[in-house]
Parts: structure tokens; C-alpha cells; sequence
């Protein structure tokens, strides 16, 4: 049977078709507040969120307005999911030109009181000052950055605490299972600096202690230990300086897995 003659059997009427098909998007950063001379930063991981606003763009009431949401929209006819997201945060935030990646498929019967909606969330994590000139437009009443430690206590949009969620534990990993942490240090950094970037997110004590991780940071193959370099940035006591080296690494490069 050629294609032909399958399609003029075919019945769409038998079969329900999505109400629409959206894109999410969770942008990541870490934010550096410097308290003290001698003192490595403290780094906080943050999340963009905006806020919806009451009227959508031809004045009818919004729905979940009010409400602090993931930015994203509907997918249109002639691009992908991915392109969506990409136009949406530009349109919401402002936010142009950084790297998204694909994480998840949301699809729960219910998640959207408007019907059947599917959605395609995407995640970046990128150094702040590629959201400095953030702003609201569009749907988006206002846009601001949140804590991971505090965002989860919002009145979120739809089921966005989930897609948050998950959107966390991919960043997690990311930061522990990749050289991601290089975009948030200087090129030539202390062990402390990189240890306050990886603590945004884990506790874990190989991390954690620092005895422990300043023993650890040098075994690690991808981290080059600066001959005759230090600095006291980070301590009154001269630190010896790092950097990153391009090599194969594998999962889990900073501690074993348990």
C-alpha cells in the first residue's frame, strides 16, 4: 500500500490533538556577593522568572496572571520547540543569544487550565551579566532573578514547581559531572573560588570541607595547578592559583559517586 492510499484512510477525527504546544525556559546563573577582604565569594545559584501579566496583548485577562512562571509561549506552525524558546525569551526577558538545551516533556493531564497543553522545557545556565539587561515585555508584567532556595516557596504559574524542580537537579549535575564551573571563575582562580561555585549547589563534605576539597583539587586531571603563582584574594595567607585544561573527563568529577 502506497503512502497515498494509507492517508486516504486515514481519519483525524479519530484521534484528539493537543489544545497547544508550548516551550519553557529555566535560565540559571550564580550570583557573587564579595562580604570581605581575604574571604572567597559567596555564590548563590538563581533562576529567571517572570512575572505574567493581568492582561494578555490585546487586553483580555491572562491566565495564572499575577503569578511568577517560567518564561516561554506557544510553539507557531513554522518553528521548532526549540526556536520557540529562543523567541519567547527574547520577547519576555529581553534575553537574546545564549545556549539552550532540551531537558524534559511536560504533558500531565490538567497541568493547564486552558486544555491539553504540551510542553517542551529547556534550561541554559549562563555568567550573570548576560542577564544584566534583562527586561519585562510581552506577556511579562516583570522579571527578576530568585534563589534556588527560595523559589519553590513562590505562588508559581501551572505546574512550573516541577519543571523547576527538575530543571535544579539537571543544573546540579551539570555543575558537578561537567567543567561548566569554568564560566563563573576568573581564569586563573583558588581552590576556595571554585569550591564557592560548586556549593550553590551540593553540601556534599568532599566538597564541603575544605581540607578535603583543597587536597582533592589537586588530583583533579582537568585543573593545573599555576607554577609560582598565588594570591590573597581569597586569604590573608598566599593561595596557589588554578586553571582549567582541556581533557576528556568523565561523570562525577569531583567526588565518587555513593
Amino acid at each position: 500500500m502506497s503512502n497515498e492510499q494509507a492517508l486516504r484512510q486515514y481519519d483525524v477525527k479519530k484521534y484528539r490533538t493537543p489544545d497547544g504546544y508550548t516551550s519553557d525556559i529555566a535560565v540559571f546563573t550564580i550570583r557573587s556577593t564579595r562580604n570581605e577582604m581575604f574571604k572567597p565569594p559567596t555564590m548563590e545559584l538563581h533562576i529567571m522568572l517572570i512575572k505574567r501579566s493581568m492582561v494578555d496583548n490585546e487586553g483580555r485577562p491572562n491566565i495564572e496572571a499575577g503569578k511568577w512562571a517560567l518564561p516561554g509561549g506557544f510553539v507557531g506552525p513554522d518553528e521548532t520547540a526549540y526556536q520557540s524558546a529562543a523567541r519567547e525569551l527574547k520577547e519576555e526577558t529581553g534575553v537574546d543569544h545564549i545556549h539552550l538545551q532540551h531537558y524534559g516533556v511536560y504533558d500531565a493531564p490538567g497541568r493547564d487550565p486552558r486544555g491539553w497543553i504540551i510542553s517542551n522545557a529547556h534550561y541554559a545556565i549562563v555568567p550573570e551579566h548576560q542577564l544584566a539587561h534583562r527586561q519585562a515585555n510581552d506577556d511579562a508584567s516583570e522579571v527578576e532573578l530568585f534563589s534556588v532556595e527560595d523559589v519553590l516557596q513562590l505562588d508559581l504559574a501551572f505546574d512550573h514547581a516541577e519543571i523547576i524542580a527538575d530543571a535544579i537537579t539537571v543544573i546540579r549535575h551539570k555543575l558537578l559531572e561537567t567543567t561548566v564551573a569554568k564560566e563563573f571563575l576568573p581564569a586563573e582562580f583558588t581552590y576556595s573560588e571554585l569550591q564557592a561555585v560548586l556549593l550553590t549547589v551540593t553540601k556534599d563534605s568532599a566538597i564541603a570541607l575544605d581540607a578535603a576539597f583543597a587536597r582533592k583539587i589537586k588530583t583533579l586531571p582537568f585543573i593545573q595547578e599555576i607554577t609560582g603563582k598565588k594570591t590573597t584574594r581569597t586569604s590573608k595567607k598566599p593561595a596557589q592559583l588554578y586553571r582549567f585544561v582541556d581533557v576528556e573527563v568523565n561523570s562525577s568529577i569531583y567526588h565518587a559517586r555513593k
